[in-house]
């Protein structure tokens, strides 16, 4: 499954198949955190510590040289930044800062984003051939080209250039949902990033759309790396920690995106619709995760079937492993255990590594 050549200073083999969310969730305590927190699943030996950007104190570029400068192994990836709220020399001129200053570990990584954040902000959505049309344009920068005239899906500039000298091969990844965006990763993107709670049938179809797409366009399937999103919450977690962990976590994407969600695993609309009318729900002022109380999470509990719920790994440390590695059976090359601190991980990354195969 990975490369076990290379290994954790204590000897361990790194566990390039696994990766977590640096500041997971709202980001805790504030990004003071996530230096330790980068530290700490280095030594745990996670293969990619990834970061998602909030526009309150999740700055990307902030964290992401924050969480090379304190590792020396680990790739730290942003899943996601958005690639319009930056000029694209910007973007491209952090992205080989933060290549050179890690030695080659950064990814850059991008989504579409809250179609309706961006309404609200006046910025404009994004689309498919926006991000396909700024890949190609990163890979150019990247490689030294002087871009004229470029009029194309992101935008009309008159001119694009960073360096002549540069042969910069970073790895770009995309955040992908619907069957355009995962096929657009299969194309062009290096890692593909899928979202949480997606069922089984919904990975699994996300994998073939993914691997066909890149089969089409000439490239090698494997090459392009499909990682699943998972909720990992162990019983070892107290229960209050562990619904707003889970619950609260899968409320705040109905809450965000609850149609396509809700659409893209096959499930019923009016559980949706219900949990939107639900008074609790409508009475807090924000995310779920991030605003609500302990017992407005036990009644939003109330509102959200089991059956939405179990595309996670939940329970002992060891029933949490049984289903990370279905996660591999259905078809991903990759796992984030999402949602949880490397600490709050670690007694399920000792039960991965007694059961190593």
């Amino acid at each position: 499954m990975t490369d076990t050549s290379d290994a954790t200073p204590g000897g361990r083999r790194v566990l390039d198949e696994l990766g977590f969310y640096l500041l997971a969730g709202a980001g805790g305590d504030g990004p003071a955190g996530l230096m330790d927190e980068a530290r700490r699943g280095e030594e745990l030996g996670f293969g990619t510590g990834f970061i998602s950007e909030r526009w309150n104190v999740k700055e990307a570029s902030s964290l992401t040289g924050a969480a090379l400068a304190v590792t020396s192994r680990m790739r730290i990836a942003t899943a996601a930044t958005n690639h319009n709220t930056r000029h694209p020399l910007i973007t491209g001129s952090w992205a080989t800062t933060m290549h050179r200053l890690s030695g080659g570990r950064f990814t850059l990584g991008i989504g579409r984003g809250i179609a309706a954040m961006y309404d609200a902000f006046g910025v404009p959505a994004v689309t498919t051939a926006q991000m396909e049309d700024f890949a190609q344009v990163m890979r150019r920068l990247w490689h030294g080209e002087l871009i004229f005239g470029h009029d194309g899906p992101i935008g009309q500039y008159n001119l694009l250039f960073l360096d002549p000298d540069f042969r910069e091969d970073i790895r770009l990844a995309i955040v992908a949902f619907g069957p355009q965006t995962l096929a657009l990763g299969g194309r062009v993107f290096d890692d593909v990033i899928l979202h949480t709670y997606f069922t089984p049938e919904t990975l699994q179809r996300a994998v073939t759309t993914v691997k066909d797409a890149a089969e089409q366009a000439g490239r090698d399937p494997a090459d392009v790396r499909v990682w699943s999103c998972f909720a990992t919450v162990g019983d070892h977690l107290p229960e209050e920690l562990r619904l707003k962990k889970t619950v609260a976590r899968l409320a705040t994407y109905l809450q965000g995106y609850g149609d396509l969600l809700v659409r893209t695993n096959g499930w019923d609309p009016a559980v949706l619709q219900r949990f939107r009318d639900d008074p609790v729900v409508q009475s807090v002022p924000g995310g779920i995760d991030h605003k609500a109380t302990a017992d407005q999470i036990e009644h939003i509990a109330t509102l959200i079937p089991d059956e939405w719920l179990e595309p996670a790994a939940t329970g002992s440390a060891q029933q949490c492993v049984d289903r990370l590695r279905q996660e591999f059976d259905y078809g991903a090359d990759a796992v984030i255990m999402h949602g949880a601190t490397p600490d709050e991980l670690e007694p399920i990354v000792a039960a991965y590594r007694a059961s190593d195969r």
